[in-house]
């Protein structure tokens, strides 16, 4: 929509009322009010009588092309002499008083102007009751739309900114002051000539009284002087037109007022108070001469601005014939001057601080060589007492070893890894030592994922390692190498199972959207199948002989033909509360038998051959249950608790516990049994790794042989 047009008359326009008198081509709009009012629907009142049957006198009125505070200005053709000229009129709802007296006010002293760059008033009357003028008609944008949000070439500012200076000039000698100059009061003709328009504020400087009432303030917050803005009676004067113009220039070259705010009482405490932005900020292209012009025709004090209208253009010209400029830059200490005029009451707070600020700088350095004395009396106090420190944390280090807690020892020596710049290196050959002794026996370490790593399986040949994590992957590792083959985006998942033959992968996985199992081509990596399910999977694991996949999640354990992937089987496994939850899945080393845990801490036994739960394991207190293990000959079963750390190890056969084993701090993570079925190892979150005979429920730990809470 065309600015200065409201849906009101657009709609009238489009549907073609005939009352409404607009035209259907809306696209030009000419007048500077367009881009200045702000548009309040029309009332019926708000429309000239006169405009209605299309006839104000000698004038046939052709469309409105804009609409302002105080008036509404159409296109109309002076029937009698054949020509295009503008009418304005009072709103009908405007009609005050006061507005009719500004009304003349603009027509008797812009009907007084003749000159190339104001817009000329051809005639004022009256029609039928109603107030109008006539104008030349300008076929053009005013500057506001002419510029929008991009300064014009500073060149073409500067011309457009001389003329508009030199009719200001020829005004103010006639004693007329304009005081709502801005961009949007000035039009630019077809022969890209500037045109002052709406003297609706205009004041005559001979006249006793003005249309200001005290303390108001009359014109544009964004383009007034200061003295217009303070609304203080006898201050404004042909000056006030000056700082005007500067705003003009201003907004050419930067693309904006010299001052925004959210409100107008913002707007005018910064006119008053503040300086404005340099323009070359806002426009590196702004030469330096111009941005001096501007900055002194937006003083705050009246007499420091250019004399007159006629010395701005003249200053203009010098500048567009590159000769050298009246005019110099403010420096910087006139600048904090003005501020400290402006804000007394800061700049003696900034003044106190700054002599505060001396009186610290030449008392610091006496008071600092006190103190560096003090410092070097006590500096080998300090040191003798970093060397004790670093003692007995050695000590803590070396009994945290001792009892087979790497973890404590490596927080120890931690505190001297990375000595701070400055401070002494205590480390010694005790301190390399210990650290040695805490790496370890591993062979490698994959930084390989980004969160916590959940799950790990090698491949039946042994070359591929399949790690999976909570940050959404599972990662394959030529375990020869040591490098990564490729990455799995599997999302959060928990198990990760290969098939017997190795041709298979499955990755079990829990995502706050979705929860599935998926089958993957291990040797190109490609997805084969995906079993969806609405609750987390925790674990999933393939028979020995391949034709089995069992998968366990929150809500039941299912069976599926690992070739066919259609589901054989299923046990409802639910969560009695939240947290106690199933975790563990394994089959026998014949794949007869299927052992799963419950969240209730039972452990099932599923027989393949009669399709039937053989056993249910009873011996674990409620609580999860994280791993599950059978020996190689299938006999025993090993069941780790999460809670309380335990492990019990079971007689399939005759489903009974035949030992329970205590050692453990923290929850099991993971079991296996030795070749000949004589040894557990085990894995828990208490950072430490037991091993011990099964049978008769001893424990193994650095060569310590311990006895178990069964008493066996």
């Amino acid at each position: 929509m065309p600015a200065g047009l409201c849906s009101h008359c657009a709609l009238r326009a489009l549907i073609g009322d005939p009352a409404s008198g607009a035209s259907q081509d809306q696209s030009t709009i000419t007048s500077a009010e367009a881009a200045t009012s702000a548009h309040t629907p029309h009332r019926a009142d708000d429309v000239a009588p006169a405009f209605a049957s299309r006839r104000v006198g000698d004038y046939e009125l052709l469309e409105e092309i804009a609409r302002g505070g105080m008036g509404v200005v159409y296109k109309a053709r002076q029937v009698s002499l054949d020509r295009f000229v503008a009418v304005k009129m009072i709103l009908g709802g405007m009609a005050t008083k006061e507005f009719i007296q500004r009304f003349r006010v603009e027509a008797s002293a812009a009907a007084n102007l003749h000159h190339p760059n104001i817009v000329a008033v051809h005639e004022v009357g009256t029609w039928q009751g109603e107030n109008f003028l006539v104008m030349d008609f300008v076929d053009g944008p005013n500057l506001a739309r002419l510029v929008g949000q991009q300064p014009l070439v500073p060149r073409q500012a500067a011309r457009y900114l001389k003329l508009i200076a030199e009719a200001v000039h020829y005004a103010h000698e006639r004693n007329i002051l304009h005081r709502d100059l801005k961009p949007a009061n000035v039009l630019v003709d077809s022969n890209d000539q500037p045109r002052i328009t709406d003297f609706g504020l205009a004041k005559r400087l001979e006249a006793e009284t003005d249309l200001t009432l005290s303390g108001q303030v009359l014109g544009s917050p964004n383009y007034m002087s200061p003295e217009q803005a303070v609304a203080k009676r006898g201050t404004v004067g042909k000056r006030s037109d000056l700082y005007s113009l500067g705003a003009i220039l201003y907004h050419l070259l930067t693309g904006r007022a010299p001052f925004h705010g959210q409100t107008i009482t913002e707007v005018l405490h910064q006119v008053v108070n503040t300086e404005p932005v340099s323009p070359r900020l806002l426009n590196p292209g702004v030469p330096l001469d111009l941005e001096t012009i501007c900055l002194k025709c937006l003083e705050k004090e009246p007499e420091k601005r250019y004399p007159s209208a006629q010395a701005l253009a003249e200053e203009l010209n010098r500048y567009l014939n590159d000769e050298t400029i009246l005019a110099r830059p403010v420096t910087r200490p006139e600048r904090v001057w003005r501020w400290c005029r402006r804000k007394p009451l800061l700049a003696s707070l900034s003044a106190a601080t700054a002599l505060l600020l001396l009186v610290v700088a030449i008392g610091s350095p006496i008071a600092l060589v006190r103190i560096s004395r003090e410092r070097a009396h006590s500096a080998g106090e300090a040191l003798q007492a970093k060397k004790n420190l670093y003692a007995a944390d050695m000590l803590l280090a070396q009994m945290a070893l001792a009892a087979n807690n790497p973890a404590r020892t490596r927080y120890s020596l931690n505190h001297y890894d990375h000595p701070r710049p400055g401070e002494p290196d205590l480390r010694d050959w005790e301190w390399r030592y210990l650290h040695r002794e805490t790496l370890g026996d591993a062979l490698a370490s994959l930084p390989s994922h980004s969160n916590g790593v959940e799950c790990v399986a090698f491949s039946p040949d042994g070359k591929t390692l399949a790690s999976a994590s909570l940050d959404g992957t599972t990662k394959l590792w030529d375990f020869a190498t040591r490098t990564l083959k490729a990455t799995l985006s599997s999302g959060w998942t928990f198990s990760v199972a290969y098939s017997p033959d190795g041709r298979t992968l499955a990755t079990a996985s829990g995502n706050p959207d979705i929860n599935d199992i998926t089958f993957w081509d291990a040797a190109t990596q490609q997805k084969l199948h995906v079993i969806t399910n609405k609750s987390r999977f925790s674990s999933v694991a393939f028979s020995p002989d391949g034709e089995l996949l069992a998968g366990l999640d929150t809500e039941a354990l299912t069976v599926w033909n690992a070739v066919t992937r259609s589901p054989i089987r299923s046990f409802p496994t639910p969560q009695i509360a939240p947290g106690f939850a199933g975790h563990a899945v394994v089959f026998s080393p014949d794949s007869r038998k299927l052992a799963f845990s419950k969240g209730d801490g039972s452990v099932l036994i599923w027989d393949r051959d009669t399709d039937q739960v053989s056993h249910v394991l009873q011996g674990h207190p409620q609580g999860g249950i994280w791993g599950l293990k059978y020996s190689h000959d299938g006999r025993l079963l090993a069941s780790g608790r999460y809670y309380e750390a335990h492990i019990n190890v079971w007689d399939t056969t005759q489903a009974r516990e035949v030992a329970t084993l205590t050692n453990h701090l923290a929850f099991i993570s993971e079991m296996a049994f030795s070749l000949d079925d004589t040894i557990l190892f085990s894995a828990g979150g208490d950072q430490k790794s037991k091993c011990g005979t099964p049978k008769r429920g001893r424990i193994w730990t650095h060569g310590k042989v311990t006895t178990t809470k069964s008493g066996r």
